[in-house]
C-alpha cells in the first residue's frame, strides 16, 4: 500500500523505514531537504514541496502528518486540505489535542476529505518493536488503512495472551485499536500519557528514597548504602512493578547509576495537562496524575535525583533531550 509521510523526525522516519521494509511504498516530505534525500536513498519517493508531495500520491491519497503538535500540525493539515480531493485521507499521527481533531474532521467533511487521528506510542524503539496505535475516525476509512496499521503495530509477539481474549477478537492484541470517531484516538493517547506521567513519577520517587537511605539524619543502624542499579535490574525479574519503563530505567542506571548526564529538568509535551483538563471537565479525581504534572513544573526550578530518573526515562524511550534553562 502507498502512504505519504510528512515529517521525518525521530518517529516519522523510523515509521517510513518499517513500512518500506515490509513492502509498502512511501512518498516522503520534510522541511529539511537533506533528510528527504536520506530516505529517498533508502527507497522512498522524495518530494521537494507540498505540491510535489500530493502529486506523487495515488488516489485515494493517504497522507500521514508526523510533525509537532500545535501550529506545525495545524498549518500542515490546512495546507494538505487545500491540495487534496474528495476521498483523500489526512492522518494526524502526532500528539494533537483531541478537540482539535474533532474540529478538523468537521471542517474537512464538507470537502469530502477524511480525517483520521492516531495516537502513537513507541518512541525511538518503534522501528524494531512496533508502535502501539490508538485510532479515531470513520470505521470504513480506518479499515481501508488497516494494512498500514498492521505493519506499524508490534503484533502479538511473545506477549502472553490474556485469558479469555481468544473469545473477543479485534485488533487490540496486535497493538492497534480503532477507539471511536474523530478525536477518540488522541483522547485515549492523551490519558495514556497522563498515566505515563504517574508511573514515571512513582518510579522516580521510589529510587530517590533509595538514594537518600544513607542520610546522616537517619539513625546509623537504619542507614543503607543501596546499589540502585542492581535494584532496578532485580525488579525486572518477576516483580509486580516490572514494566518497559523500568527496563529503560535499568538501562540508564547500568550506564551511570548517578545519572550525571542529566540535570533533572523534566519537560511536559502537553498530554499530561490535557488529561487533567479532561478530568476536571468530567469531575473525575486525578490526584496522582495531577501531582506528577506539577512535579515536572517544579523540576525546572530545583532538581532532585527523582527528576534525573524522570529525565533519563524520557530520553531512553523517546530520545527527548533536556532543555536547559535559559537566562540568568
Amino acid at each position: 500500500m502507498q502512504l505519504g509521510m510528512i515529517g521525518l523526525g525521530r518517529m516519522g522516519g523510523n515509521m517510513v523505514e518499517r513500512l518500506m521494509k515490509n513492502g509498502h511504498q512511501c512518498v516522503v516530505f520534510d522541511m529539511n531537504a537533506d533528510t528527504v534525500k536520506k530516505y529517498a536513498a533508502k527507497g522512498a519517493t522524495g518530494a521537494a514541496a507540498l505540491d510535489d508531495f500530493v502529486k506523487k500520491l495515488t488516489k485515494p491519497r493517504a497522507a500521514w502528518v508526523m510533525v509537532p503538535a500545535g501550529a506545525p500540525t495545524e498549518n500542515t493539515v490546512i495546507g494538505l486540505a487545500g491540495k487534496m480531493e474528495t476521498g483523500d485521507i489526512i492522518i494526524d499521527g502526532g500528539n494533537s489535542y483531541f478537540k482539535d481533531d474533532v474540529r478538523r474532521a468537521k471542517a474537512l467533511k464538507p470537502k469530502g476529505i477524511n480525517y483520521v487521528d492516531v495516537g502513537t506510542s513507541g518512541g525511538i524503539w518503534g522501528i524494531d518493536r512496533g508502535y502501539c496505535m490508538m485510532i479515531g475516525g470513520d470505521q470504513k476509512i480506518v479499515q481501508h488503512l488497516d494494512p498500514i496499521f498492521k505493519t506499524l503495530a508490534p503484533g502479538r509477539g511473545n506477549v502472553e495472551r490474556t485469558p479469555g481474549r481468544e473469545r473477543m477478537g479485534g485488533t487490540a492484541e496486535e497493538g492497534y485499536l480503532h477507539c471511536g470517531p474523530a478525536g477518540a484516538g488522541h483522547f485515549v493517547k492523551m490519558v495514556h500519557n497522563g498515566i505515563e506521567y504517574g508511573l514515571m513519577q512513582a518510579y522516580a520517587e521510589g529510587f530517590d528514597i533509595f538514594k537518600c537511605a544513607n542520610s546522616k539524619e537517619l539513625p546509623e543502624e537504619c542507614r543503607y548504602e543501596l546499589n540502585i542499579a542492581d535494584i532496578a535490574e532485580l525488579w525486572r525479574r518477576g516483580s509486580v512493578v516490572g514494566s518497559w519503563l523500568l527496563d529503560l530505567t535499568a538501562m540508564a542506571m547500568a550506564k551511570d547509576a548517578a545519572l550525571t548526564e542529566y540535570t533533572g529538568v523534566v519537560q511536559d509535551s502537553g498530554e499530561g495537562r490535557w488529561t487533567i483538563m479532561a478530568a476536571i471537565e468530567e469531575a473525575v479525581p486525578a490526584d496522582v496524575l495531577s501531582a506528577a504534572l506539577y512535579t515536572r513544573f517544579r523540576s525546572r526550578q530545583m532538581h532532585t535525583y527523582a527528576e534525573k530518573v524522570l529525565s533519563a526515562m524520557r530520553k531512553m524511550f523517546g530520545g527527548h533531550v533536556e532543555q536547559r534553562p535559559t537566562g540568568g
